[in-house]
């Protein structure tokens, strides 16, 4: 038979056995490995990409960087969970049902013993109301009344969650373009002037070397070719400097459409165009479109909302919780009269503690209202000087570009008659290299001119916030049929911009 100090041992023992396995140890994470598992992460997301398979044009570059940027498919994933968490929050509305049941077991039966007499003799009776070995189960369902209203509240609050996260990609979007359009044209500058940017260079090592022969043998005065000398350093000096610039705008395009920087491509070298794109409109009509449009503003008026419903919850935390619970059980006890019943209970209860956090709560909310307006008033502020200076940088740029295409229509002409004169032996090869080097130098300011114009063009109506064409999924269509919807927004859709504009102005 088992003794009180046996069974006690037991218990113990088994306490013991139950702590040691609440022991937690973990190996700190391998260094190697997660190198490895993100460099082949890395290139298992590239190589699923749509292969490159011609020279690269605007569209295209833009298409790839809307399908497969990187920063592009987080807020498309954010957006996403903030619509698992909408659901999970719905739920919340809905009933609790619990279910459950288990077995009690013991080595010897409960029950009560008495002693009594009977025929003057005295025994001992003993009597049990359950079983050794009893099954049991129940299945209920319960409501409160408060965690209904706060599921419907927080519900609302993860819908504008989820606004917010869409505004938020409306946001990276317009900035993936934009740094896209930036980045393409600053490389096609860079494919177009490159083999130039190379012959000046070498034409200035090799002008640079016959100066020094020349101020060698003493034929022409040193002052002269003292300033030869520094003309030529300062042209290499330029041309190294835009070499330098022109380098890093195609790595900067292949990472933002997600390709390897060692990956070699082509780009699509369009025409040069005299045409000077459009003002949208006045400047006022711009602010309003831009206070009307802009991601920023629609975010924090969704932001605003959830403030509001916050005080909702505060109030419903903060009143009287009303519970009611109806349930079915069962027990195998055999000793019982019923085996089976039904249940059915409700209770009300109040933490007094309310009377006092309420209004604490409640103007903590009216705290949180002042910092969202006090921040919404300055993205107002620097959205408006974020269109000016659009406005002023785009017309200042046109009026560059105009003034650099009249400087490279005159070069051109003088080269002509400098090429002209040196074939006449009229004009000296030290003049021809000169002008033909301030030729390229620009030829090259040329194309960054136009660069520049274009991407204050894009900037412009990024200030605003316009970005009206609707790409859907891009996850489920080709990169043709997005630069396909791009080209026929920038094309066609976007001549009519200027239009809405004044016609939304005139509203405001």
């Amino acid at each position: 038979m088992v003794t009180i100090t046996q069974r006690v041992s037991l218990v113990l023992a088994g306490i013991t056995l139950m702590l040691s396995g609440c022991t937690v140890t973990e190996k700190p994470i391998d260094s190697d490995a997660q190198a490895w598992r993100a460099y082949d992460r890395i290139n298992e997301l590239v190589g699923s990409n749509e292969p490159v398979r011609g020279p690269i044009s605007l569209y295209e570059a833009m298409a790839r960087a809307l399908k497969y940027n990187l920063d592009q498919r987080i807020e498309l994933m954010d957006e996403a969970w903030k619509k698992k968490l909408s659901d999970v929050s719905e739920l919340g509305m809905m009933p609790a049902f619990d279910v459950g049941g288990g077995r009690n077991w013991r080595n010897n039966y409960s029950g009560s013993s008495s002693r009594s007499l009977l025929d003057g003799t005295e025994s001992l009776q003993s009597s049990t109301s359950s079983d050794r070995q009893t099954w049991n189960g129940e299945l209920s369902a319960s409501w409160d009344i408060l965690d209904f209203g706060l599921s419907w509240v927080q519900s609302k609050q993860n819908i504008d969650e989820q606004y917010i996260a869409q505004e938020r990609r409306r946001k990276v979007i317009s900035r993936i373009l934009e740094d896209v359009r930036t980045a393409y044209w600053r490389a096609v500058s860079a494919d177009r002037t490159h083999e130039k940017l190379i012959k000046l260079e070498a034409m200035a090592q090799k002008a640079l070397w016959q100066a020094a022969q020349l101020e060698k043998r003493r034929n022409v005065a040193p002052l002269s070719v003292l300033n030869y000398q520094h003309d030529l350093l300062e042209i290499q000096a330029n041309v190294q400097r835009m070499q330098r610039e022109l380098f890093f705008a195609k790595k900067q395009l292949a990472a933002l459409i997600n390709l390897k920087p060692e990956t070699p491509f082509k780009l699509v070298l369009p025409d040069r165009t005299a045409v000077v794109p459009e003002l949208p409109g006045s400047a006022e009509q711009m602010i309003l479109i831009g206070l009307k449009y802009r991601s920023e503003l629609r975010e924090s008026s969704y932001r605003k909302r959830i403030n509001e419903r916050e005080l909702d919850k505060v109030l419903l935390k903060n009143l009287p919780s009303f519970k009611a619970l109806l349930g079915l059980s069962y027990d195998s006890n055999s000793y019982l009269y019923n085996n089976t019943w039904t249940n059915f209970s409700s209770s009300v209860s109040w933490n007094l503690m309310s009377l006092f956090r309420y209004p604490m709560e409640r103007d903590a909310v009216h705290a949180e209202a002042g910092l969202i307006q006090a921040r919404e008033d300055a993205l107002v502020m620097a959205i408006l000087t974020q269109i000016y200076v659009a406005r002023a940088r785009f017309i200042r740029l046109s009026q560059e570009l105009n003034t650099v295409r009249q400087g490279h229509e005159v070069q051109e002409r003088i080269l002509t008659l400098t090429e002209a004169g040196f074939k006449g032996r009229m004009i000296s090869q030290k003049d021809l290299v000169q002008v033909e080097m301030k030729s390229i130098l620009d030829e090259v300011r040329y194309d960054t001119a136009y660069a520049d114009l274009q991407n204050a063009y894009a900037n412009l109506y990024a200030s605003m916030g316009i970005d009206s064409f609707d790409l859907g999924n891009t996850d489920k269509e080709s990169v043709a049929m997005i630069a396909g919807k791009l080209q026929e927004y920038w094309t066609e859709e976007i001549t009519t911009l200027p239009q809405l504009v004044r016609e939304e102005g005139e509203k405001q």
